[in-house]
């Protein structure tokens, strides 16, 4: 079975010598959605920052198809942009795109994300879970093979926060790609092929949606039944 994200050994403390992770290791298979869950402070974040580069462990190393596309928690900061298709292209950048290319690529991403009628829209104009589709589609328009999320409906609405997750359930079943989601939300499993649990810094557990569920009880890990 193909991986698109691995992370193997990874050990990562803070400069006050706080330890985050310890020996963190986990697969996600290539075209698959998979999620981290975790109470405050387990290390989720930490991994996926480690995962997009953000971060450099001290230990382990990872391995993730690429490119790579991050989403935040906050879209406000990833989003810098006046205008919706603006902010899309700016993905572009790097690129030796012409002008016509990068429209084309700024238009089929807003369409997979549902957003193809805000190009012109302000990005102030726009509510969270719009943001986040826009911060989405940045990822597609730059032909992300990976999506890493970080508790991205944590901010939204509970509409907005499931109008999100099945963006991304249907990006991963028509496009390809692996997904992997933080979240400390148990409902958000219906949506994932599987996940892992992090505790004190180490995945302790990793299965299918109801078994995680079933596991997150046993635990009494009550931050993640709430």
């Amino acid at each position: 079975m193909s991986i698109g994200v691995r992370a193997e050994n990874l050990s990562f403390a803070w400069p006050n010598g706080q330890v985050v992770l310890q020996d963190c290791s986990l697969a996600v298979p290539a075209g698959q959605f998979w999620m981290v869950l975790g109470t405050n402070g387990s290390g989720k974040s930490t991994l996926l920052r480690i995962l997009a580069g953000l971060l450099v462990p001290q230990a382990g190393r990872c391995k993730l198809a690429q490119p790579v596309g991050y989403v935040f928690q906050n879209p406000d900061h990833q989003l810098v942009m006046p205008s919706v298709a603006a902010d899309v292209a700016l993905s572009l950048g790097t690129q030796r795109l012409s002008a016509a290319e990068v429209r084309q690529r700024v238009s089929l991403s807003l369409n997979l994300v549902d957003m193809g009628a805000f190009q012109q829209r302000p990005i102030y104009a726009l509510s969270g879970g719009q943001k986040q589709r826009v911060a989405l589609a940045g990822a597609l328009a730059h032909q992300a093979q990976v999506l890493l999320l970080d508790e991205p409906t944590a901010l939204l609405d509970p509409e907005s926060q499931f109008d999100l997750v099945k963006v991304v359930r249907h990006l991963v079943q028509t496009q390809g790609i692996t997904a992997l989601w933080v979240t400390h939300r148990l409902e958000e499993l219906d949506y994932c092929d599987g996940g892992f649990v992090i505790h004190q810094g180490q995945v302790v557990f990793q299965d299918r949606p109801a078994e995680l569920r079933a596991y997150v009880q046993r635990q009494h890990l009550d931050e993640l039944v709430e």
